[in-house]
């Protein structure tokens, strides 16, 4: 080792934030006492200094005043001041350049400072082997790659990393520029070998240069979508100055014009407020931002809403009655409760306080019933559809804060309706369903409450809307799945299903014209006569309603239709003995099947919300343990009415001449058709009773019959609902006689006379009259 050309002792100048390699040029600014200090110092010794950082295992290694003990051991870099220049702000700014790397063997405390004897680290830098030239051709690549991503130009990297011989300067060049901390100089310094300091300074510089492309490829994107904005602003502010010069375009025309919409629209004073401040925005927004069209969409619905539009209404009780008749046959009933409403409403003036349900089976008109009491009182109609809308912004809209937002069906009608007393009918409204977004029908209590739905508040317009003049009217086919709380805000009117006579003239009059207009046939292409018409309901038809009637009709228009287009000559007759080629095989009723000449089968009368229904009840007995299975797809209610009812057949079995154990030896065994259908209630208990005495005597019904009532465990005969729907059903299917309980005999005087006329209503008032009447005196008491 030859002796260094430069002092052993020098001053210490900590550096916090990199390192001084050899033959490298570094600027530093000193601002602390003691810095300069250093630099004075660094006079007395040919301007030389030692510049390094602590490298041990205390990581407080570059503290400001360090201490004997960190210096001892440390690597740095022994740097020659080249050049030192005071700066107004009092700081010193120094350019040093890099000598030999050294080590600190002795730290040394003077009063003028702090002082550190060092001896220089020696390494063996000779020219570069065969074995290095890949190494380092792929060092220098990556470098020039790394210099070329900072911005430096190609030729000027390239001609510096070649410039550059011996592969440990190559290795000290990099790292210095690669921006490492101290520390990790200290550890590459460390490093005697070249080749071992190379290879490491390669694994920093490809960890840098994946750093520097992903920034490179950040930057580049920014500053595409920022040049494309800017292109996209550029060009929209030349097509405004475009249209202000032809006249179409000017930022003060939209605002004036949108002041003058809001002036004439007839707000209240809560939307005006909150349409002028919404106005204030826009007018300090870029007109092309997307918060700008989300405020321009927002006072565009604030606009249109029917604030004070209204229709007069038109109460001529006359014209109502004409208008009610002329849409709708029969249901009388219905019609002079709508008849009394309206009269109510010319007296008062209003509707407020006035929400109707319509509540009867699918088909029988109460959608159409709505628009006629819209067409009788002169005002526009909207129809909202609810089944199976579950989501509560449906009703009362989204926030504003959402994308897409709009308002909720209620305002969306409305605003369609272009007035603010409209017939509105929420149709369906038992088919509202529930889930994680809320609950739909708890959003409608407000809107069918008199009291609140004249402040009612949409989640987007957010400001109070007057409803209490519109007149709501919702319709279902049950109120079995309407909330309490909603079914008590509204009137509820019944419509019952049609008779068919009911069915034969709303065929001839209204739905038999409308097919043949919509399949392009005359009035004389077609010829049904009144028996066909009668044969058509009652074999090809079984619903409470005409949708079906309507369909087979539509059938024979369309076999009329094709008649025509053949060539064939009109009109198309069809008579009774051609409807089974033309729609092919008949409605059936198994209900009626094998009945009455079997032991065990009775039959009930049932209520469903598309009409009344025929069930056929069977029971069997058999040798067991007293086992009871019930089978059919029974519900809870009509299971306790079949456990009841043996419970009721136990008590008079000696009356019956059953031993008073028979239930531990038999097993009983009761089935309902048509499995796959729920059956529930409790008004097929007299048809289980009847059932059961049959399979248990042994002894078929008397007299074929349909029965209805709920029993007690006692054997009364209980009334029961739905019962116009049941004795439909009863005519339908060809019934002579029904056995009903004492409690619906006044149901029977609002019966069609058709209905009283065709089918013999006996009533009772325990099981043993029924009983007595179905099997004998000597059974019970008879019927009245």
């Amino acid at each position: 080792m030859t002796k260094p050309s430069w002092p052993t002792d020098l001053p210490v100048l900590p550096l916090r934030h990199t390192m001084l390699f050899p033959a490298m040029i570094l600027p530093l600014f000193l601002s602390d006492a003691n810095e300069k200090a250093v630099l004075a110092e660094a006079e007395k010794t040919g301007r030389y200094v030692f510049l390094g950082a602590w490298c041990g295992e205390d990581t407080t290694c570059a503290r400001e005043e360090p201490d004997q003990p960190s210096w001892k051991g440390a690597l740095g870099c022994v740097a020659l001041i080249l050049k030192n220049t005071p700066m107004e702000d009092g700081r010193v700014k120094i350019l040093v350049q890099g000598i030999a790397k050294a080590r600190v063997r002795r730290v040394m405390a003077r009063s003028s400072g702090l002082m550190v004897r060092v001896e220089p680290l020696v390494e063996t830098d000779m020219p570069l082997e065969k074995s290095l030239l890949p190494l380092v051709s792929k060092v220098r690549q990556m470098g020039l790659k790394l210099f070329t991503l900072r911005g430096m130009h190609a030729a000027d990297a390239e001609a510096v990393l070649q410039g550059i011989s011996s592969a440990g300067r190559l290795a000290d060049f990099l790292a210095m520029n690669l921006h490492l901390d101290p520390h990790q100089c200290c550890r590459l310094m460390a490093v005697v070998d070249p080749s071992e300091r190379l290879r490491a300074v390669a694994e920093a510089l490809a960890e840098e240069l994946q750093k520097a492309e992903v920034q490179q490829e950040i930057a580049s994107e920014a500053e595409t979508a920022l040049r494309r904005r800017q292109r996209e602003r550029y060009l929209r502010e030349q097509l405004k100055a475009i249209r202000r010069e032809l006249g179409e375009w000017d930022e003060d025309k939209e605002e004036w014009a949108y002041r003058e919409k809001i002036q004439a629209a007839g707000m209240s004073a809560e939307a005006y407020q909150v349409a002028m401040r919404e106005l204030d925005r826009l007018v300090l927004m870029q007109s092309d931002s997307a918060e700008a069209s989300l405020v321009r969409t927002y006072l565009d619905w604030l606009i249109e809403m029917p604030w004070q539009r209204t229709t007069e209404d038109r109460l001529d009780l006359g014209e109502a009655a004409r208008v009610l008749d002329a849409d709708h046959h029969d249901m009388e009933t219905v019609k002079e409760r709508i008849l009394d409403f309206l009269g109510a409403c010319s007296l008062k003036g209003s509707v407020k306080g006035s929400i109707l349900c319509l509540v009867g089976p699918p088909g029988v008109g109460k959608t159409s019933l709505g628009r006629s009491i819209a067409k009788a009182m002169g005002r526009r109609f909207v129809r909202l559809s609810l089944g199976g809308v579950r989501d509560e912004a449906e009703i009362r809209g989204h926030r504003r804060t959402y994308l897409g937002a709009l308002p909720g069906r209620i305002i969306q009608g409305l605003r369609h309706a272009g007035t603010k007393n409209p017939v509105f009918m929420l149709d369906e409204i038992d088919k509202i369903g529930t889930d994680a977004r809320g609950d739909p029908a708890a959003a409608l209590l407000e809107v069918l409450d008199p009291e609140q739905n004249k402040a009612f508040s949409d989640h987007y317009l957010s400001v109070a809307f007057d409803l209490s003049q519109v007149l709501f009217i919702a319709t279902a086919n049950s109120l079995e799945h309407v909330p309490l709380a909603l079914a008590d805000r509204m009137e509820v009117l019944t419509l019952s299903g049609y008779t068919d006579r009911d069915k034969l003239v709303i065929a001839r009059s209204y739905l038999l014209p409308r097919q043949m207009e919509q399949h392009g046939l005359q009035p004389g292409d077609l010829a049904l006569s009144d028996s066909t018409l009668t044969a058509l309901v009652r074999r090809y038809t079984r619903e409470s309603g005409v949708r079906q009637l309507e369909r087979v009709l539509g059938t024979l228009c369309r076999k009329a239709a094709r008649h025509r287009a053949e060539g064939g000559c009109s009109p198309f007759r069809v008579f009774t003995n051609r409807l089974e080629r033309l729609l092919g095989p008949s409605l059936k009723d198994p209900s009626l099947q094998q009945f009455p000449g079997i032991p065990g089968v009775a039959l009930a009368l049932a209520w469903t919300p598309h009409g009344g229904e025929v069930l056929r009840i069977e029971a069997a007995v058999m040798p067991g343990k007293g086992a009871v299975v019930l089978t059919g797809h029974l519900g809870t209610i009509m299971k306790e009415s079949a456990q009841a009812a043996l419970s009721f057949i136990r008590t008079r079995a000696g009356r019956w001449g059953l031993s008073s154990d028979f239930h531990e030896k038999t097993d009983v065994h009761i089935h309902v058709p048509a499995g796959a259908v729920p059956k529930d209630g409790p008004s097929a208990g007299m048809a289980l009773c009847v059932a059961l005495v049959s399979a248990l005597l042994q002894k078929p019904l008397r007299q074929p019959c349909a029965m209805t009532g709920e029993i007690s465990l006692l054997g009364d005969v209980l009334p029961v609902g739905g019962f116009r729907e049941k004795a439909l059903a009863a005519a339908r299917s060809g019934l002579d006689l029904v056995l009903i309980p004492q409690g619906n005999m006044d149901d029977v005087a609002q019966l069609p006379a058709y209905v009283t006329r065709t089918v013999h209503f006996k009533a009772a008032t325990h099981m043993d009259q029924v009983l007595g009447h179905l099997f004998g005196p000597d059974r019970g008491a008879a019927c009245v």
